[in-house]
């Protein structure tokens, strides 16, 4: 036990010096753009409203001040780390003078639930599958759905996007094909609003469900298929052994642990693949909120979408990495 908690330690560690390498790549990179925020705040402000001279130059002078523009980029630094401990990235400027994190925190739900769930869902059938078709590799259903598997996992998932788009939105309208719910139901913890909910996830999570679950199934089917040739699996079926415990103890148990690591990659591609899949489906996610800040020279969203993304994906390949000790006694933690 004292060897696993030293492995946690370890990861832990690690999980940090990511978060911390990731997110000040992201200040360097935001901070080098030729975009000054100050005069994409003023170029909107002078396009509402005549302002004189006098009134520019004080509000560029106000907003130089609170986004530090006028520092040396060293200060910047650390003034941006002092905020973000604070949990203040500043105000958005795209929608001024809402926080940059009041944002975030309003579309992370929405991508969480979407392509999270969408992305588990598709690790546990397409492997659950993929294990039952390596065990029973005569079964002519499971041939047949290693067949479609592979005739659809290579396709980019935004291609079948469209297509499920095109169908289910124009040829045989049944399904709404953008938003993240109707626009005549009132938000809150009533069922018009999560049978809404439901309804608009449908299309966007079948779309990332259709492409994903095709490498789980063939990458799972080619690990069972090698151990089920193993000595240990042939003696518990002649020791008639029940095969649902063959399958699950013997089998799946052995064949998951690479395809762990396979799911903590998959999560880190959560967040890249987010920006084609709620552009697509105009879905009101971080992928969303990022492009329009993008689009607008907003680096203060930009920091904050990055910063969330990058914490939750190293979390997420932390907590998948403390799994393999769990699953595989074979695995080191000293």
């Amino acid at each position: 036990m004292q060897g696993y908690f030293w492995f946690v330690g370890k990861r832990a560690l690690q999980m940090l010096a990511v978060i911390f390498c990731g997110i000040s790549a992201t200040f360097l990179v935001t901070h080098l753009s030729p975009i000054d925020p100050v005069e994409q705040v003023l170029g909107r402000l002078s396009s509402r409203a005549n302002l004189s001279p006098e009134a520019i130059a004080s509000t560029r002078a106000a907003l130089s001040e609170m986004y530090g523009t006028g520092q040396p980029m060293l200060n910047q630094y650390f003034s941006f780390w002092a905020r973000l401990v604070r949990g203040d990235l500043g105000p958005s400027l795209m929608a001024f003078p809402t926080p940059a994190m009041t944002l975030v925190m309003r579309a992370m739900p929405w991508t969480l639930g979407l392509l999270v769930s969408a992305t588990l869902v598709t690790f546990v059938v397409g492997n659950l599958l993929g294990a039952l078709a390596g065990y029973n590799q005569n079964n002519r259903f499971f041939k047949a759905f290693g067949i479609f598997a592979m005739g659809i996992q290579p396709i980019p998932y935004y291609v079948v996007a469209f297509i499920l788009l095109i169908i289910f939105g124009f040829l045989w309208p049944v399904l709404p094909i953008s938003g993240g719910f109707a626009m005549d139901v009132t938000p809150g913890w009533n069922w018009p609003f999560i049978s809404s909910v439901l309804q608009h996830g449908i299309l966007p999570a079948t779309s990332v469900v259709l492409v994903g679950f095709g490498g789980w199934f063939i990458g799972m089917r080619a690990l069972v298929s090698n151990i089920v040739n193993d000595d240990y699996v042939t003696y518990a079926e002649l020791a008639n052994v029940d095969q649902k415990t063959i399958v699950g103890s013997y089998v799946i148990r052995n064949a998951i642990v690479p395809q762990l690591t396979a799911l903590a990659m998959a999560l880190g591609g959560v967040f890249s693949g987010t920006v084609i899949t709620e552009q697509v489906f105009n879905y009101p996610g971080l992928g969303s909120l990022l492009i329009d800040a993008v689009n607008a020279g907003d680096y203060s969203l930009v920091l904050a979408v990055s910063t969330v993304s990058i914490t939750a994906v190293a979390i997420a390949i932390f907590v998948v990495d403390l799994l393999h000790p769990l699953l595989d006694p074979r695995v080191r933690t000293e």
